[in-house]
């Protein structure tokens, strides 16, 4: 039986996709995660040391979490014990902690739980591991996608530390292909196979950082690839070479690319139909960069930029709509938040426009540069500290708030200044209101 349970174990393994079988046999064979994992970071030192205390790492998919708990089985002298929250219960947990006992009154031997999925375990779960993590008994590892704050209870995350895993970047996934293409024994098969660039590019870019997706996407191309070269009964199989067709098909995407000089073009035409108030045109050069797998942060930050440089005063709400987009990126990311890049670069495509803050700071600017900047006048210095009256500070300052116009006339530019108007004001959409209004308060004094 043993010999038969062997030979089952052999032929699973050979079986198992890509990724299980290119599982890191060490830490440095994980990709990406250096913030906790190079030399001398926190996670890798406790985990060498043997000192590593409950913790819950929390990330995306793909990432290495389930990895890097296996990698703490083979380096620690506790026992490993592996649950996933899935299909575990309270009665699981029961009998981890009735073996944890057992090691430990025996041998004096600790235990390390691995629980992944832990946001699936609810409260009563939860509470049922906490006395067992609180006292010690346990070492907790949990591997979760979500948001610990949000599914986890408060009193076993205050006992546990979070270790935040992030999305692979594409540099990240493109080493671990190579790896895969390779490893003659681990690898795609033991078939030799090679890559076009820009199929390896195409599955690195579109993959959303996941490294579990990429290698299953690379054998997928690989398959498509090796069926291609070797269907044909006539002459000799060529070796497998993944092109961008095999990438796409694998992927169920079609590659959607440009180059550094075609990136700034695209830029400039989703700026300047925004600034145009097309807000067809802005969508679609906004749907080229995200299908082209262009950074949705770096969109996010010219879509922020535009709301003030171009809106600004016209309409003050689209800087909150942009910052808004902008964080939902953060918050939610890709595919989702294409919706609320969407949604921003249709209101500020349809948004009245102006430039006059832009301007005004542009001109304020030249003048610090051009003009000696003088002295402040005093009645607007300093005047909250002892002495500083003596010095004349704050000496003839009028209170705005004292006055039933909310507003006096006196000198805020200093001499060299005075006279000069960096803000031009535009009468597009509520500035025009906002600069009457402004116009009346000082027609009341």
């Amino acid at each position: 039986m043993d010999l038969f349970s062997a030979a089952v174990e052999d032929r699973l393994a050979s079986r198992a996709p890509l990724a299980a079988r290119l599982r890191p046999r060490s830490l440095g064979d994980i990709v990406g995660q250096q913030h906790l994992l190079g030399e001398g970071k926190p996670l890798r030192v406790l985990i060498e040391s043997d000192r590593l205390s409950s913790v819950v790492i929390w990330g995306p998919a793909g990432t290495g979490k389930t990895s890097i708990a296996r990698l703490v089985a083979g380096a620690t002298s506790k026992a490993f014990e592996t649950l996933s929250a899935v299909n575990a219960g309270v009665k699981d947990v029961r009998e981890v902690v009735d073996r944890a006992r057992e090691r430990l009154g025996q041998r004096g031997q600790g235990t390390i739980l691995f629980l992944d999925e832990v946001h699936r375990f609810n409260k009563t779960q939860q509470d049922a591991l906490l006395p067992h993590v609180e006292e010690g008994l346990l070492v907790l590892i949990g591997a979760t996608t979500e948001n610990p704050y949000f599914s986890l209870t408060g009193p076993l995350l205050s006992r546990s530390t979070l270790f935040r895993v992030e999305q692979l970047e594409s540099s990240d996934l493109v080493e671990l292909m190579q790896r895969a293409l390779s490893d003659a024994v681990r690898g795609l098969g033991g078939e030799p196979a090679a890559i076009d660039d820009d199929a390896l590019v195409h599955l690195a870019d579109r993959a959303e950082g996941d490294g579990r997706h990429t290698l299953t996407c690379l054998e997928l191309a690989h398959a498509l690839a090796y069926e291609r070269a070797h269907g044909s009964d006539s002459g000799e199989p060529s070796p497998a070479r993944i092109t961008l067709a095999d990438a796409e098909a694998a992927l169920a995407m079609r590659a959607v690319r440009y180059g550094n000089d075609e990136h700034y073009d695209i830029v400039s035409a989703f700026i300047k139909s925004m600034r145009g108030s097309d807000p067809d045109a802005a969508v679609l050069w906004l749907a080229r960069m995200i299908e082209a797998g262009e950074d949705p942060r770096f969109i996010a930050r010219r879509i922020v930029i535009f709301a003030s440089e171009d809106v600004g005063l016209a309409d003050s709400a689209a800087l909150s709509v942009a910052t808004a987009a902008a964080q939902a990126v953060e918050f939610v990311g890709l595919p989702e938040a294409r919706i609320n890049l969407a949604h921003a670069v249709t209101y500020l495509a349809l948004a009245p426009k102006s430039n006059s803050a832009y301007m005004a700071i542009g001109n304020a600017s030249e003048a610090v540069r051009n003009v000696a900047l003088g002295q402040i006048p005093k009645h607007l210095r300093d005047a909250s500290y002892r002495g500083a009256q003596s010095l004349g500070h704050g000496v003839g300052y009028q209170y705005p708030h004292d006055s039933a116009a909310g507003w006096v006339d006196q000198q805020y530019l200093p001499d060299e200044f005075e006279g000069m108007q960096f803000y031009q004001p535009s009468t597009h959409g509520a500035e025009r209101g906002i600069v009457e209004r402004w116009r009346e308060r000082r027609m009341q004094q």
